[in-house]
């Protein structure tokens, strides 16, 4: 039985019971990888209540994956998920949202704005290019978040109807990671940062989550270092980023410095041990020795 090396620190890292085979069926040629599915996700920020001596930093809204889920059970993670072929059809313009050094694919923007509706409650999108509607809470906005999840309307269906046009331009490119290539379920993700809009209000929107929480970056990654907070590399990673920003705008300006080459683990075999790692991310290796 595989055990994990007593080198690795014991934190909440998401790591399944069966990456160690399929890492050695790769090395040996029989597993072939699938394809990375386009996949977005979104770090919503608020500030946090502030003290005599100024700001406390900001808060970040996270969502507890069921334990039910195939693919990240009971992991704590940002409101995303993969690409819809619609998402594409909405006319953002990615100069609105990303750096044109490393431009997004458009449908990658759409695909974070739904998915923020969709599991969040929260619509970054107004009835012009430099306004945001202020509630989304009624029946009939539920009705169509509903419809969104169930694929019943596409999003750009949905903005035309409502004619609003989507706010790309709030989202900031944050992070790109790539799920390992052994991996039977795999995302090419974009993390976007955005701040939470006034009026609107966030809520477990998610069926495939469980709870839902404000959180200082601080507490999160304290409770993954404890072992108490279950979360992929990717999650701990963009949450240790936001811990130097004492407000919600700060992060976002700083996210224009972010380094945003594609982070795909290598996996490799020494001998009969499997070693696991990120590229510039050297405290998410993982060592896996016996079989």
């Amino acid at each position: 039985m595989a055990t994990t090396s007593g080198d690795t620190p014991a934190t909440g890292q998401w790591f399944p019971a069966e990456w160690p085979e399929r890492i050695r069926a790769l090395a040996r040629g029989e597993l072939t990888p699938v394809p990375a599915r386009p996949a977005a996700t979104v770090l919503l920020l608020r500030d946090a209540a502030g003290t005599a001596e100024g700001p406390t930093g900001p808060e970040v809204f996270l969502l507890r994956r069921r334990r039910s889920m195939a693919f990240a059970g009971g992991a704590y993670a940002y409101p995303g998920g993969g690409v819809d072929p619609r998402d594409g059809d909405g006319g953002v313009d990615p100069r609105d949202a990303t750096r044109p050094a490393a431009p997004a694919p458009a449908a990658t923007v759409l695909a974070a704005l739904r998915e923020l509706f969709e599991e969040a409650g929260v619509l970054l999108a107004g009835p012009d290019r430099h306004s945001l509607v202020d509630d989304v809470t009624g029946d009939d906005w539920e009705a169509d978040r509903r419809a969104l999840v169930d694929r019943e309307l596409s999003f750009s269906a949905f903005l035309a109807r409502r004619a609003l046009v989507p706010r790309g331009d709030l989202l900031r490119p944050w992070a790109r990671w790539i799920t390992p290539e052994f991996e039977s379920r795999r995302y090419d993700t974009w993390f976007y940062a955005a701040a939470l809009p006034p009026g609107q209000r966030t809520r477990n929107a998610s069926t495939e989550a469980d709870h839902a929480a404000w959180l200082s970056p601080a507490e999160a990654v304290a409770g993954f270092e404890r072992g108490e907070m279950l979360m992929m590399p990717p999650t701990a990673a963009t949450l240790r980023q936001l811990l130097p920003h004492r407000t919600a705008a700060e992060a976002l300006a700083g996210a224009a410095d972010h380094d945003l080459a594609p982070v795909l683990a290598r996996a490799t075999l020494v001998g009969d041990e499997v070693v696991l790692s990120w590229p510039g991310h050297e405290e998410f290796e993982k060592r896996v020795s016996g079989r």
